[in-house]
Parts: structure tokens; C-alpha cells; sequence
């Protein structure tokens, strides 16, 4: 594919290093020149633009990477689809569910795919519990306990994360969608959403606790947290099946090493048989990610993690703000 970047920071620059040598990236969009002027130095030939608009229209593009503030995630898909082009847009896709529904209806109306950028589920630790569960070692599943947390950095409560107008929300659509999508994708629809979100620690008009409880309609359960008041980074995600319990820990990096565990009950119950892969490599979830969307591309087919998906986690999102208004 011939690909645009929207967004030339942090995220963009993650986007860049993850693309293989089949895709090339012809024009790069940030508001502040000297960022995409940056990160040319690693897209050689592609041009430098203020305006996205620019990029998005441009008739050589295939995709458009979106990695903007929450703010603009939305309208940068929108006007990328209305041109024909397919999208891949980073998570939460946008602030609140109502602006996926229009570009729901025109990607599917124009025929392109847009993939939202939920990276976790392309860890490795989280394919093989994938594995694990299509195996039906782990039983019926019964529920899920998770954690994900950050303790920011001085000054996060000046950043954008902290404008509602920008962000749309805090830690819970922060970090807390990714355990709301992986919940969804281990157990289904949740039909019953319960939570508290509260502000204990920064300065900030936003959350930076969310604490759920979800339910689907066959009463399965996820317990999810998510904290911008972690003082050591953590990742923790535990599936519980009826036969054996699965457990994600870490995510890389700070995170500290990615792991699998598994621990099968043995028919006598007691200690459970356990085994333990570990991850201790590069992340290279985001890699997999932009390989699985241009296959889905290429193939013509819907991406593996769409509009709907991050619909469906937004609206839990919203669904606990309603209840705690601020």
C-alpha cells in the first residue's frame, strides 16, 4: 500500500517503524511542520504537510494512518472514507460513540475498510490465549479480572488528556478501552455495564480512575480497572474457564516482560499443571496489526477490528460517564 500518516507524534512515528518494506508512505500530516519534517528523515520521499486534508486527497494514497488527539480521530476518518481511502485509525477511533455511527454507514457505503488500532490484541501472549481458548482446554468461560495502569509524568495534567473537549474522557477511555475491547473479544457483548470512574490523585476535569463491572447476557463477568494512579506500570489480565485459568502480565518495557500463564485443573483439583511462555522481545504487536489490515485490504474483506468494535467499547465508556456525571 501507498500510505499517509495523520499525526506525526508519538503514535505516528510507532506506526512508521512498524510498516514492512511492501508498503511505502508518501505524505506525512502534523499541524507542526518540524514534527512531520522529523519523521521524513525515516519515510524517504514523502512530502510534508500542515493540512491533512492535503494527504488525505491525495490521489496516490491507498490508506490513511490516523494517530491525532482523540478530537480529530473521528473527522480525519470521516473525510479519509468520503475519499475513497482505506483507514487505519488508532484507538478509542473517536470521544464518543454518535461520531462512528456516519462513518460507519459511509465505509460501508463506499466499500472500505476501516480497522481501529486496538494493538493489544495482536500480542502474542493474547494470539495464543486466542489458541488456548479455541482449544477448549480453558472450559466455558466464567470471567474476567483485569488491571492496566500508568502513573503519568509531571505536568500530565496539562496535557491534552486532561481537556475533555480534546479527549473526550479520561483514564477510562485512555487505557481502559483496551481491557473493555480484549474483555469483549474473549467473552461477547456486554448488556449489563456498572461502574464508578473518580479523580483522586491529578489536577484535571477528567477521571484518572475507571473501576467496571460488565455483564453479558449469559452472565459472564469482567472486573476491570484501569489507573493513571499506578505508581509502578502494570498489566494484568486474567481469564477464568470452568477447566483452567489464563493470565496475561506485562506488556514489555516499563510493563515489565510479556507472559503467558496457564494452569489446568487436574480432575483431583489441588495445584493446577502449569505452563509459562514469556515474551522478552520487541513489541511487535503494532507490526502484526498494519500486516493483518493490509491482508484484510488486500483481500477485500472487512478488517479484523472495525468501527463496531470500538463503537462497542465507547459506548461502555459513555454508559459509565452517564452515571457519573462531573
Amino acid at each position: 500500500m501507498k500510505l499517509a500518516i495523520v499525526g506525526c507524534g508519538l503514535i505516528g512515528a510507532k506506526r512508521l517503524r512498524a510498516l514492512g518494506r511492501d508498503h511505502a508512505v508518501v505524505a506525512l500530516a502534523d499541524p507542526i511542520a518540524s514534527r512531520a519534517q522529523a519523521l521524513a528523515a525515516q519515510a524517504a520521499g514523502a512530502a510534508v504537510v500542515t493540512d491533512w486534508r492535503a494527504a488525505v486527497e491525495r490521489a496516490d494514497v491507498d490508506a490513511v494512518i490516523v494517530a491525532t488527539s482523540n478530537d480529530a480521530l473521528a473527522p480525519v476518518t470521516a473525510a479519509a472514507v468520503e475519499a475513497g481511502k482505506h483507514v487505519l485509525v488508532e484507538k478509542p477511533a473517536a470521544r464518543h460513540p454518535d461520531e462512528l455511527v456516519p462513518i460507519i454507514a459511509a465505509a460501508e457505503k463506499r466499500g472500505v475498510g476501516v480497522q481501529v488500532g486496538f494493538n493489544h490484541r495482536y500480542h502474542p501472549a493474547f494470539q495464543q490465549a486466542r489458541r488456548l481458548l479455541a482449544s477448549g482446554e480453558l472450559g466455558p468461560l466464567m470471567f474476567i479480572r483485569a488491571r492496566y495502569g500508568h502513573g503519568g509524568r509531571v505536568g500530565y495534567d496539562k496535557e491534552w488528556r486532561a481537556k475533555p473537549e480534546i479527549s473526550g474522557g479520561g483514564e477510562l477511555l485512555d487505557q481502559g478501552v483496551h481491557l473493555i475491547d480484549l474483555a469483549r473479544w474473549f467473552l461477547g457483548e456486554f448488556t449489563d455495564v456498572q461502574g464508578h470512574v473518580g479523580t483522586f490523585f491529578w489536577d484535571m476535569p477528567v477521571e484518572d480512575n475507571g473501576f467496571l463491572l460488565l455483564r453479558t447476557a449469559e452472565g459472564r463477568v469482567a472486573w476491570l480497572h484501569a489507573t493513571w494512579t499506578e505508581w509502578k506500570n502494570t498489566f494484568s489480565f486474567e481469564i477464568f474457564g470452568r477447566d483452567a485459568k489464563l493470565h496475561v502480565e506485562g506488556l514489555g518495557g516499563s510493563y515489565g516482560t510479556e507472559r503467558l500463564s496457564f494452569y489446568k485443573m487436574k480432575p483431583a483439583m489441588g495445584p493446577p499443571e502449569t505452563t509459562i511462555w514469556e515474551y522478552p522481545g520487541e513489541d511487535n504487536s503494532w507490526r502484526d496489526e498494519i500486516d493483518a489490515f493490509a491482508r484484510a485490504v488486500a483481500a477485500r474483506e472487512s478488517p479484523p477490528v472495525t468501527l463496531r468494535d470500538a463503537h462497542a467499547a465507547l459506548t461502555v465508556v459513555h454508559q459509565v460517564y452517564a452515571r457519573n456525571p462531573r
